[in-house]
């Protein structure tokens, strides 16, 4: 009878120190979102037709495409990304430097970046992009970015 109370206590054991299945439902590191805007009409968005977005001409994000917002990844092992945004044969470079925050999450989602002193500047050219704000200025500074839940940057043109 001994043996059969150690066994249902070992077995009361070992089920009782079995870990729970963690699944990461935390946001993770979020994406800068660019919405677009019409420069005559700063209340009004305006899709940009025949998008191209790409990483310092590498990596394509977006390819002749008709949107008028975008999601696009900030690079977490750098403090500083340059993208090529062009409409048809009309090119603007914005250059976006930020601080990178490591914030743990939990156990199952481990850390996400969050982007501080974010500072977006579009080239002087101006091909396409008229300005990043209602005052149409080529250079804008966000606090941080540690969501998803609104556009980031307005991008006039």
């Amino acid at each position: 009878m001994k043996k059969y109370y150690l066994f249902l206590s070992l077995i009361a054991l070992l089920i009782s120190s079995c870990e729970k299945d963690d699944f990461c439902i935390e946001p993770i590191t979020p994406n800068m979102i660019v919405r677009f805007y019409n420069a005559t009409n700063i209340s009004d968005t305006k899709a940009v037709n025949d998008l191209t977005i790409n990483i310092s001409n590498l990596d394509s994000i977006y390819t002749n495409v008709s949107l008028d917002s975008v999601v696009i990844p900030l690079d977490v092992t750098n403090n500083q990304i340059i993208y090529n945004f062009s409409s048809g044969s009309n090119l603007d470079i914005l250059t976006i430097d930020y601080e990178i925050e490591e914030v743990f999450v939990s156990r199952s989602c481990g850390f996400k970046a969050i982007f501080n002193n974010v500072t977006i500047t579009s080239d002087v050219s101006n091909d396409w992009i008229i300005g990043l704000t209602e005052t149409l200025e080529n250079t804008i500074t966000i606090p941080t970015i540690n969501d998803e839940s609104a556009a980031h940057v307005q991008i006039f043109h």
